[in-house]
């Protein structure tokens, strides 16, 4: 004869099994939306910044653009409050601690806590160790890796607080596998997936998601432009697009699609993950 003790156990399990019909009714109505939340993305002035701002406020998010480029940042903003989202511009250099400190303290003072932060700010360079100086790479770790540090600092205390926040930063494929001449961009890209990590270990219990993206090669307008300086324009991007499988760039919004899902409540079991978005790049020749 079945127990008592295992017929609650039972009925326990049964309680807690994830029943789809019950969950799509719930939430596919409102995925992915952040209404009443409160983001701020570092290097939005142009490019993958610029349509992830763009997205996190078109998901109901009033969205704070942080940038050092003043003209082209307010440029983002006019836009996106003439699609009728909500978004402001601050201007921000992200290697000064001070600066990302001031910002924070900024922001404190307004009603609503920072709910997402994302961390694009970035600079490249092309070069083997023989063709890349100390200086070099130091400029790069300013950026792309003292950068996330310093608006981390800034902004995480704020979210343990409150017990809740998403980050996102962005590394790049050149942070989960190696590339041909770009040393000290790999180098910065790999520590931005560590840091990643190591965050999201430390502040999981606290309510505090920590997650990466890592691109390809993604047709922004910077890319656009460098494109236009070579004699062949087109064959310079098929040479660029060859590395992904998919024979094509990313456009800035896939990119921003991935910021937008790590953000929302539906990746709430996601913390301490590098999501690859590289058109096959990684998956092998």
């Amino acid at each position: 004869m079945e127990s008592a003790g295992r017929r609650e156990a039972e009925n326990i399990m049964h309680a807690r099994m994830w029943r789809p019909w019950r969950f799509c009714a719930k939430i596919c109505p409102i995925m992915f939306k952040l209404a009443n939340k409160t983001a701020l993305v570092t290097g939005a002035a142009s490019g993958i910044g610029a349509s992830i701002a763009f997205t996190l406020a078109r998901a109901g998010a009033h969205v704070y653009l942080a940038d050092r480029d003043v003209p082209a940042g307010t440029a983002q903003v006019d836009a996106i409050g003439a699609a009728g989202y909500s978004a402001e511009f601050i201007a921000l250099d992200v290697t000064a601690e001070d600066g990302c400190a001031s910002v924070a303290g900024a922001i404190v003072q307004r009603p609503g806590q920072l709910d997402v932060l994302v961390n694009n700010a970035g600079i490249g360079h092309v070069g083997t160790l023989l063709q890349t100086s100390g200086e070099d790479l130091d400029r790069l770790y300013a950026v792309n890796v003292r950068g996330v540090f310093n608006a981390c600092s800034a902004f995480l205390p704020g979210m343990v607080a409150a017990g809740s926040g998403a980050v996102v930063n962005m590394a790049s494929i050149g942070g989960v596998i190696g590339i041909r001449d770009r040393l000290a961009y790999c180098t910065t890209k790999f520590a931005v997936v560590g840091l990643t990590k190591a965050m999201a270990l430390d502040h999981a219990a606290q309510g505090v998601r920590v997650n990466c993206i890592c691109p390809g090669r993604v047709e922004t307008p910077f890319v656009q432009a460098r494109l236009r300086e070579y004699p062949d324009p087109a064959q310079a991007y098929r040479e660029m697009s060859a590395t992904q499988a998919l024979g094509r760039m990313a456009q800035p919004e896939e990119i921003a699609a991935a910021a937008l899902y790590l953000a929302s409540d539906e990746a709430a079991f996601i913390t301490g993950s590098a999501l690859i978005i590289d058109g096959g790049w990684s998956a092998g020749k």
